[in-house]
């Protein structure tokens, strides 16, 4: 005998959707994309290290290191800024030295074909060359001389290459670790929905202070609150949502028949 009766809430298909009650092919492809995300996410802060890290010549992340980086020194030379800073061990001091009071003497060509050249071959080329790709080539005394003038920090074709794939690239990154965070039960609506939302405002606030701090240091400061919003927010939805998903259920043995995107949690 047929009814037409009403289903009962227990009865939703999608009652129990979270992290906790998810099964556990889909526990390990969530996983599987926050843990690699997450190593490049430490990759990217390495990097970020060793790059930035050594503009002001020591090695460590400091505020003038994105000072030099974005603005400059423009009391130095960008050549000069990188010879005491990222390549540093690169060239001997004593060559090193050379190269730098050659660009302080006003980088002459007739100078450069003498002296500086041949330091230039042994330690550069190999390099910086034509077909180097992103890196400039030294093997010219034109090219050469561009980075003999004053530091001005990044250019703005640097800004705009490197802006347009950050923001894309990070945007993708944290609608998806968002999204896994998204499924994530018992968090305060406040919590989660600055965690999952921040990390937007944070970009844009990052990316518009690199083009900022080209033209006054005094934004600097925007750069390193942005990157460590952004960090603390990845790492928060990162260990709420791996705890929920292999603690909570496996480990405690603890059930949820909530569902995280119908809002029936307080």
């Amino acid at each position: 005998m047929e009814t037409n009766a009403t289903p009962q809430p227990h009865d939703h298909p999608l009652k129990g959707l979270n992290l906790v009650s998810f099964s556990t092919s889909i526990k390990l492809l969530f996983s599987g994309y926050l843990t690699t995300v997450g190593v490049g996410y430490l990759i990217a802060l390495t990097q970020i290290l060793f790059t930035h890290g050594m503009a002001d010549g020591k090695f460590g992340l400091s505020f003038d290191d994105i000072v030099y980086s974005y603005y400059g020194d423009r009391t130095s030379s960008s050549l000069e800024g990188k010879l005491n800073g990222s390549m540093r061990d690169k060239a001997p001091d004593e060559d090193r030295f050379r190269i730098i009071q050659w660009v302080r003497d006003g980088a002459d060509e007739k100078e450069y074909t003498i002296y500086i050249k041949p330091i230039i071959d042994d330690h550069c080329v190999m390099c910086h060359n034509a077909n180097a790709g992103s890196l400039p080539d030294f093997s010219n005394y034109a090219n050469l001389a561009k980075y003999a003038s004053t530091n001005t920090g990044a250019t703005f074709e640097a800004l705009v290459r490197v802006s347009h794939i950050h923001i894309f690239g990070i945007s993708f990154i944290f609608m998806f670790v968002g999204l896994i965070f998204s499924f994530s039960t018992g968090v305060p609506k406040q919590y989660k929905y600055a965690a999952i939302s921040m990390p937007y405002v944070f970009l844009l606030v990052d990316i518009a202070s690199w083009w900022l701090t080209k033209l006054s240091p005094h934004f600097a400061i925007f750069i390193v609150l942005a990157g460590t919003g952004m960090a603390m927010s990845f790492a928060y939805m990162w260990c709420v949502s791996m705890y929920q998903m292999w603690i909570v259920g496996p480990v405690l043995h603890q059930e949820d028949t909530r569902n995280a995107l119908l809002r029936e949690e307080d």
